[in-house]
Formats: C-alpha cells, structure tokens, sequence
C-alpha cells in the first residue's frame, strides 16, 4: 500500500515508517521538523520506497495514499506549551486536512490520540467510555483540548461522510529516539542520570503513569488500523502502574549513577494517576506488552549514551 504518515522525522513516527518499510509498503513522510528531527530518519534516505517531505499538516496537501497514521503533534508538555496556539492548530486543523483527503482518495486514517484525553482522571483504572476530566483553560489545554477535538472530527467525519476511522489513545510511550530535551519523564531522568545532575521529580513522587515501550505501542497501532471493523477508540498502553519516584530509583539503579532525586513543585493540572484499561485492546486485537520496563530502560539508556556522546 501506499502510506502517509505525518510527524514521520519524531519519535514515534520515525519508528512506523521503518515499520511499514519493512512490511513492504511505501510511505510518504511528512514534517515541519518543529519537534523531529532528521536524524531519526536519515538512515531511510535513499530508499526507494520512503519520501520525505518538509510540510506543516496546518496547511492543505494533495496526495494519493491507502492509508494515514496522523502523528504530528508535538507531545511533551515542554514543546506543547511553547507555542500553545500551533499546538491547538496542529490538532485541529492538522485533523481537518487529513480527514478531508481521507474523505477525497477514501483512505483509511488513525489517530494517534493520548490518554490526556482523560485528563486528571476520577476513574481509575481508566476505560475507553470514560469522559475526562479536563480543565479546558489550563496550561495542557492546548494538548488536552486538541486531541479531543481532533477525536470529535473522526467521528463526525465518519458519521456524516463514512471515513474509514481508527482512533487510539496513547499512554506514555518511551524508548529509542526520544527528544533529550523533550521534557518527557523517562528521557529526563536518563539524560539526569547519566550527566550526573540531580534527577527532579515534581511533588513527592507519589503520582502514577503506565509506561509502555515503543515497539508494543507500533504493534497496537498497526494491529488498529488494519482491524477490519473497530474505529475505537482504543487504549494502548502498558497497564503495569509504577510511581514517578520508583522510575527515578530504577533509572539510577541501572545507570548506575550517583545522582540524588529533588523534588520539586508538581505543575497545575499534572495528572496524579494514569493506568490504562487495554482490556478491548486485548479483546479486539489480541494485543497486550510484552516488553517489561527493566529491558525497555536498559534499551532507552543504551540510545541515550550515544547520543551524549555525540553531543
């Protein structure tokens, strides 16, 4: 088939497309390169099946593809609240341009939704009927609020214009090719760790996230979108729970670093616990992780001492 996939130079784009490549398809990638970076794509260059196309999904673009896996957004809070306006943009309007050529070509479209759809969450574990609970003029709202809208547009679109939809809900994915300066919990405590510095945690620790390692996630995500049926949405996630200070001693730990842990105030509207429900993943995909997060960090941190090597 011929694929596109948007924000194919970031983290988890770039992984897909190698993905896809590998499946025999062709894939187009798009990206402004505001959070990608070329180098997660380099290797791809020259190969016949892969393009690579600098281009801002705010802006309308015509293409003939199958099938689209919408990534572009930026997703740490770090770049999102930047430039909160492109940030809502990008969701938004990003939506609209690939809903509308999926609508033209008839192509299948996913999107890659996120749990912060759920906000900080009054229902534990959390379950794809769950609404949320967002503060809609906060400092996350542009990426909170974005990714509900842009779930709102699929489903519209599918209603009234019979779009092949595939909507999925992101939990906090880590691994190779993460943006050190991302501001991304698992990236900062390694990068913290293996310079040496004091490793921060935000309020006392106690606060929860599910952490799911990048190659479980693709095989979610591409098990979604070639679902003959299901538009979701879809948890994919990892549902072991851990606490924020229990990730900041693993890391140490394996890292073997001499950094202490300092706490620092927890920003408004963090969210105090995440753990996905996969059970209609498990159900419909015969999906679950396989990858444990001992043997996801140690593959994390070997990518990162590469990097800061090159730095």
């Amino acid at each position: 088939m011929k694929i596109l996939v948007t924000g194919a130079a970031g983290f988890l784009g770039s992984h897909l497309c190698d993905r896809l490549l590998e499946q025999g398809h062709e894939v187009i990638g798009l990206d402004n390169f505001f959070t990608g970076s070329k180098r997660n794509v380099e290797h791809l260059v020259g190969n016949p099946s892969f393009e690579l196309v600098r281009h801002d999904v705010i802006e309308p673009i015509l293409l003939e593809v199958d099938r689209i896996y919408n990534l572009a957004c930026p997703a740490s809070p770090v770049h999102y609240q930047y430039n909160p306006v492109k940030t809502i943009k990008t969701s938004v309007m990003g939506m609209i341009n690939m809903l509308g050529m999926a609508k033209r070509v008839r192509a299948r479209i996913l999107q890659a939704s996120t749990s912060e759809v759920y906000g900080d969450p009054e229902v534990h574990p959390q379950r794809e009927d769950y609404w949320g609970h967002v503060n809609p003029i906060g400092i996350r709202s542009c990426y909170d609020e974005g990714k509900r809208v842009a779930e709102t547009l699929c489903f519209d679109y599918h209603r009234q214009n019979a779009v092949e939809i595939r909507v999925m809900r992101i939990f906090n994915t880590y691994g190779p090719r993460m943006h050190p300066d991302d501001g991304r919990v698992v990236s900062n405590f390694i990068v913290q760790a293996l310079r040496g510095d004091d490793i921060t945690v935000y309020g006392d620790g106690s606060q929860t996230r599910s952490f799911c390692y990048v190659d479980d996630l693709l095989k979610g995500m591409m098990g979604l979108m070639e679902h003959p049926s299901l538009t979701g949405p879809v948890n994919i996630g990892n549902p072991n729970e851990f606490t924020i200070r229990q990730l900041a001693e693993q890391v140490i730990a394996l890292t073997g670093s001499k950094s202490k842990i300092v706490a620092k105030p927890l920003p408004s509207d963090d969210p105090k616990q995440r753990q996905p429900d996969i059970t209609l993943a498990r159900k419909e995909l015969a999906w679950e992780p396989k990858v444990e997060l001992r043997e996801g960090l140690l593959k994390t941190i070997a990518y990162f001492e590469g990097v800061l090597k090159k730095a």
